[in-house]
């Protein structure tokens, strides 16, 4: 039996593809290339180039193969276009879940794992957040992703298809040995911009907002090392198979940095100066975003292990260096 990554040519999904694989399942991954790299995903692996809104794409798979369970990364995610085009997030990210969902249930594969986000909590009501805290996303990306939640819920109800939801925070950092890593055709994420700096790729870094009501006036977030999330994913997956019920986890470190204390960390790994300048905020972004992950930590034994921020940005800073280019490199 096989693992299904949707997405695994992406940034998340390219590190679960190297976990899962480690971990001894046989994977297979189907993404259209449209954010994802094909070099990202290691040779050997069975891959399907196509859209998962395509019926046709996955009904082939899942006739060509036998597919256990279904680790589902395939969403457009970037907060400020979620805005400008809500369409296109609901098109692509609600549309994709409901063509997956039904070719899961037309072939009786019963168990999937979703990359959700904290985005779906909206601005929090407290800090650190609860799986059980109101769901008032301020953006259509978070929006959509809560859709696809609920969807997943009715669905579980109905025809019995398993589904463990992991809202992760901020995710960061890169494969310990620089062999994959962070990739965007359009860079949004805080610590590649950061790294674009000493790279030369750009003369500083622009912090959206200092006006925030915060230490420093700039936004907090949770961030988490991409290698500890792809062990939560794999952890949600024995949990499904040893009979787990549906269920919804929060995935971050419990702690908050700043944007400031990020570039800060960044100086101190790489040595450079960094110099940033304040520009304007961004639409539909909270101020404060921090997890509770005790019950990760409960019924999944899960722990982030790597929790450092100069650790996390290590890692992230050797995969630039060696690929400052990214996958083009």
């Amino acid at each position: 039996m096989s693992v299904l990554i949707c997405g695994g040519a992406g940034y998340i999904g390219s590190h679960n593809v190297r976990a899962f694989t480690q971990h001894g399942d046989d994977v297979i991954v189907v993404d259209n290339l449209e954010t994802g790299h094909k070099a990202s995903v290691p040779e050997g692996i069975k891959f399907y180039e196509g859209d998962i809104r395509n019926a046709e794409v996955l009904d082939r798979i899942f006739t060509e193969n036998k597919i256990e369970a279904v680790i589902h990364f395939c969403a457009y995610s970037l907060v400020g276009e979620s805005v400008d085009k809500p369409l296109k997030y609901f098109n692509n990210n609600v549309g994709g879940m409901i063509t997956l969902l039904e070719a899961m249930q037309r072939h009786n594969v019963m168990r999937i794992i979703f990359s959700s986000t904290a985005a779906t909590y909206g601005e929090p009501k407290r800090i650190p957040i609860l799986e059980t805290d109101p769901t008032e996303p301020t953006n259509p990306y978070g929006e959509s992703k809560r859709i696809m939640e609920k969807m997943m819920n009715w669905v579980s109800r109905r025809y019995d298809i398993r589904y463990v939801s992991l809202r992760y925070f901020n995710v960061a950092g890169a494969w310990h040995d620089g062999t994959i890593g962070e990739d965007h055709r359009n860079e949004t994420h805080l610590i590649p911009l950061i790294l674009q700096v000493p790279l030369g790729k750009r003369d500083h870094v622009t912090i959206y907002g200092d006006d925030y009501p915060t230490k420093d006036g700039t936004c907090i977030r949770d961030y988490i090392h991409v290698e500890d999330l792809a062990k939560a994913h794999i952890l949600a997956l024995e949990y499904l198979r040893s009979g787990g019920e549906s269920n919804i986890f929060n995935l971050g470190s419990g702690d908050g940095y700043s944007v400031m204390e990020m570039i800060t960390a960044a100086r101190k790994v790489t040595g450079h100066e960094i110099p940033a300048k304040i520009g304007e905020r961004r639409p539909g972004d909270p101020a404060r975003l921090v997890a509770d992950s005790t019950k990760a930590h409960d019924i999944l034994h899960w722990k982030p292990e790597i929790v450092s921020m100069e650790d996390i940005i290590a890692t992230a800073w050797k995969w630039h260096q060696s690929h400052p280019n990214g996958y083009a490199d």
